[in-house]
């Protein structure tokens, strides 16, 4: 067998980078400037987005700044080009402020010049309540598969032996009887809210599940209405939470916006951690779920694939 000439070689070393090379710049470009793919790692927008589905992001209605771009914690300059200013009520991904390089997402609520407030548990645009009406039970199941992190379903839950079961079909993960005799008998009930201080002793003040801490809560879901018309979901654990009677009003500061989670009482947002999040660090509007499983079942496990994916979740758009 001839050995291959060495000018032919060459052409297929040079062909070999030529597509890898272009491969990876239209890819860069497509994000960059079209748009971005994005897994949702909490139930910070439940019920709108919950753990386990993936999105893409719209890159073009907001225009670009330098975070739309690779490398875009270099402080290369400052300022957006393009595009327009987002709404009240949009679903955004936006960079963390100071130096935070992880990316969110959450709604925008305010916008410059807005102020903002929560008391008893409402929340307050411009000194205006903010509509929420039709009230309906939305059940949160916490899995002690993973401590420090939630997944949640809707449905009638009921317990038999060491299985929950919702609408009458198999739910996808155990009681939680290999924990502690607290969790295991605090979690056989739907809980309200003095039941749920109880069974948290240690919790903070978002409420997240620790270690050996487990259940099923009962929420209360609603639709809110904000001023400019825009209605979507929210839930709640109660209007007497740490974060719904705060005397302080949030007055939102030029080139800033003010975002909170749908899930209003386990959220870090702008009223806590986050703060005012300057308008370039916005990346754009959520567009639709294109994947959706459940976040303790691994993509790549294929067998798991017929009962795993929320197929009803497939296309779904984010509003």
């Amino acid at each position: 067998m001839k050995n291959m000439p060495l000018n032919k070689k060459k052409n297929v070393a040079r062909d070999w980078f030529n597509t890898i090379f272009y491969g990876v710049l239209i890819a860069i470009l497509f994000r960059s400037f079209l748009l971005e793919p994005f897994n949702i790692p909490s139930g910070s927008m439940i019920p709108t987005l919950h753990v386990g589905d993936h999105i893409f992001v719209q890159k073009w209605p907001y225009g670009y700044s330098r975070y739309s771009f690779p490398f875009g914690s270099w402080n290369l300059w400052n300022g957006r080009f393009w595009g327009h200013e987002p709404e009240v009520g949009d679903v955004i991904v936006f960079r963390g402020p100071d130096g935070d390089n992880n990316d969110y997402i959450k709604r925008l609520i305010g916008k410059p010049g807005d102020t903002i407030q929560m008391k008893q548990g409402r929340l307050y645009i411009n000194g205006e309540i903010v509509p929420r009406d039709n009230p309906r039970p939305y059940v949160l199941a916490v899995l002690p598969k993973e401590p420090k992190r939630g997944h949640f379903q809707r449905g009638n839950f009921e317990i038999d032996g060491n299985k929950i079961y919702v609408d009458n079909k198999p739910a996808e993960f155990n009681y939680t009887i290999q924990y502690d005799d607290r969790c295991k008998n605090w979690s056989k009930q739907f809980i309200n809210l003095s039941e749920f201080k109880d069974g948290f002793p240690e919790s903070d003040a978002n409420w997240r599940p620790y270690e050996n801490q487990c259940g099923i809560f009962l929420l209360t879901e609603y639709t809110e209405t904000l001023p400019n018309g825009v209605t979507h979901s929210i839930v709640e654990v109660t209007d007497e939470g740490p974060m719904d009677n705060d005397d302080r009003v949030f007055t939102v500061p030029e080139n800033s916006y003010f975002f909170m989670g749908d899930n209003r009482d386990n959220s870090a947002d702008s009223r806590a951690g986050l703060g005012f999040i300057p308008r370039d660090n916005v990346l754009g509007p959520a567009w639709f779920i294109w994947y959706s499983h459940n976040y303790y079942s691994p993509m790549m496990a294929v067998w798991n694939w017929g009962n795993k994916m929320r197929w009803d979740r497939f296309g779904m758009g984010v509003d």
